[in-house]
C-alpha cells in the first residue's frame, strides 16, 4: 500500500499469474521530485527507460522519468506542471 498523509492512495498485490511488463505512473509535485526519483531507482538498480525531460507528445508540460525495475515494469514519476 502506498499513500500520503498515512492514507492509503494505491495498493497492489499479487492474485495469480502475471499479465506480463506493466506501466505504473506516480504523479509528482514538482520536477525535481521526478529527478529525485530517477537518481535514486538508478541507484538501486533500476534500467533507464527515459531520463527525466520534457514529452511534448502528451502535452507541454508534462516531466516525466521512466525506469524498468527488476521485475521488468516501467515505472514512471511525471509533474505536469511548468517549471517552477
Amino acid at each position: 500500500m502506498l499513500g500520503k498523509d498515512g492514507k492509503g492512495q494505491f495498493w497492489f498485490g499479487s492474485f495469480g499469474q502475471s499479465p506480463g511488463p506493466i506501466h505504473l505512473a506516480f504523479a509528482a509535485e514538482n520536477r525535481d521530485q521526478v529527478r529525485q526519483f530517477y537518481a535514486a531507482a538508478i541507484a538501486a538498480g533500476g534500467q533507464d527507460n527515459g531520463a527525466p525531460g520534457i514529452r511534448e507528445q502528451y502535452h507541454p508540460h508534462y516531466y516525466g522519468a521512466f525506469v524498468i525495475g527488476p521485475d521488468g515494469h516501467n515505472i514512471e514519476a511525471v509533474c505536469h506542471r511548468p517549471e517552477a
